[in-house]
């Protein structure tokens, strides 16, 4: 986690969320609304859930459907939170990574407890 001013940290990361044509996953061969969820734990506790943004990194979809995709993280808290994938309707999709970057409060030296 790199720190800013002691008082915002900011940690990112890259990570497969699935590879489905090799083994006939349900994003390759399933059709109608489907979900992936991959927990994703920060290495350093934020001192508050902080902001988290995704973004697609890599896809590898079928040419033949339409490509249909939602990505977002849910359940955010201080350690960690839910990378969610989303597709529905006949889109094929054979792979994806995410990349996302987590921005909000952390500990420092400065911060005093006096009660």
């Amino acid at each position: 986690m790199k720190k800013l001013g002691g008082a915002i940290g900011i940690a990112q990361g890259n990570d497969v969320i699935f590879e489905h044509f090799q083994d006939g996953g349900e994003m390759w061969t399933g059709k109608g609304n489907r979900e992936i969820v991959k927990p994703v734990m920060f290495r350093e506790a934020f001192s508050a859930p902080p902001n988290v943004h995704c973004s697609l990194t890599l896809w590898d979809v079928d040419s033949d459907t339409n490509v249909r995709a939602d990505i977002e993280a849910e359940n955010i808290t201080d350690t960690g939170f839910d990378l969610v994938f989303r597709t529905w309707g006949d889109t094929k999709i054979a792979r994806i990574r995410a990349g996302w970057m987590a921005i909000g409060p952390v500990s420092n030296d400065d911060d005093w407890e006096l009660y």
